[in-house]
């Protein structure tokens, strides 16, 4: 783990809020010249810290207006379930996010679909024909009340 001094909080700060940004303005944001500048961004890359940069879109605008969390509980849960059913779930690009869960459930999916009809195809052609799978619960957000990619960085 690499040991953070205020100016890497700040240059991870301003890249989080807007990765596009020049090493020359990133460099005047946090008081360097762009050649140290650079060589820390380089730096916290090399160690693992800024994985990607990437740009976030705006789901309603590209069709996907339905945010759904499935709750899914398999049969078992020995390593060789889990990677099954890890692997098929990786496979598919409207799941935005997969967790393995404590609790009543085994994982939690975040899918993201235009419409119903395009999450029952998921549910009856994607997560059920895995044997692994015992329960799926699905749950829909109503309303984004907040949404950040940011993490905190004290």
């Amino acid at each position: 783990m690499m040991n953070l001094d205020d100016i890497d909080r700040r240059i991870l700060a301003e890249l989080q809020a807007d990765a596009s940004i020049s090493n020359v303005e990133l460099a005047r944001r946090v008081h360097l010249s762009p050649s140290p500048c650079l060589a820390r961004v380089r730096a916290l890359e090399a160690a693992g810290l800024i994985r990607q940069y990437v740009a976030l879109l705006d789901p309603q605008q590209l069709g996907l207006h339905l945010n759904v969390f499935i709750s899914i509980s398999l049969k078992q849960q020995n390593r060789e379930a889990l990677q099954v059913f890890e692997d098929a779930i990786c496979a598919r690009e409207e799941v935005m996010e997969c967790y393995l869960m404590t609790g009543d459930a085994d994982y939690l999916l975040r899918v993201a679909v235009p419409d119903m009809p395009a999450l029952e195809s998921f549910i009856l052609e994607q997560l059920s024909p895995i044997a692994q799978v015992e329960k799926i619960r699905s749950s829909f957000a109503l309303k984004q009340v907040r949404y950040k990619t940011a993490l905190p960085l004290r």
